[in-house]
């Protein structure tokens, strides 16, 4: 089944192409592996970034719009990442980066391509367990930028994952989220 990307804003973009065109902030930027690309490099996939500040029951837990993620292809591969956030002012150029999740979002993306149904490509980041997903949201004409958690929604987690979370095993919200509550909660103090 296609995967559906939902389109960047505008702004958001021309804030990454200014930046990918700026020898200053190419060359200021922790990312080796862009400074050297050979050949042109453009901004592809870009997935709206939730972030899940308190992990709710099933059906309670919203998110909150914290920027756009392009990755930066050279070639056939991603090199590295660019992100963008709001402010009061629109749209902003915030960093470059590469690591691990730009090939786990890709290795994600291509695991997304095969699931049965048609999904909107989101990422979701739940800070609180350093853990960045691929949010499979199964409403393809939802506003990317707008986000409930639905419990038959697909969460992919990238690696490197939390301990005792596989990365890149695909999960119904409904079966993660209790995993993700009873990892956030505190465990009991023992009496002596």
């Amino acid at each position: 089944m296609p995967l559906h990307v939902p389109e960047a804003p505008a702004p958001a973009l021309r804030t990454v192409l200014t930046a990918l065109g700026s020898p200053t902030a190419v060359k200021e930027a922790r990312t080796p592996s862009l400074r050297k690309a050979q050949g042109p490099v453009t901004p592809d996939l870009p997935l709206p970034v939730h972030v899940l500040d308190r992990v709710a029951p099933v059906g309670a837990s919203t998110t909150r719009l914290s920027g756009w993620r392009f990755l930066i292809r050279c070639g056939e591969r991603a090199v590295a990442a660019a992100e963008t956030r709001l402010t009061p002012d629109g749209w902003a150029f915030s960093h470059f980066f590469e690591g691990p999740y730009v090939a786990a979002t890709e290795r994600a993306l291509r695991q997304a391509e095969s699931v049965p149904q048609p999904c909107q490509a989101r990422l979701l980041s739940v800070p609180e367990l350093y853990m960045l997903t691929l949010w499979l949201h199964g409403d393809c004409t939802a506003d990317g930028a707008a986000g409930r958690l639905a419990p038959t929604d697909i969460l992919i987690p990238l690696a490197p994952a939390p301990p005792g979370i596989a990365a890149h095993r695909p999960h119904r919200v409904a079966e993660l989220m209790p995993l993700l509550t009873h990892r956030l909660t505190p465990a009991p103090l023992l009496s002596a």
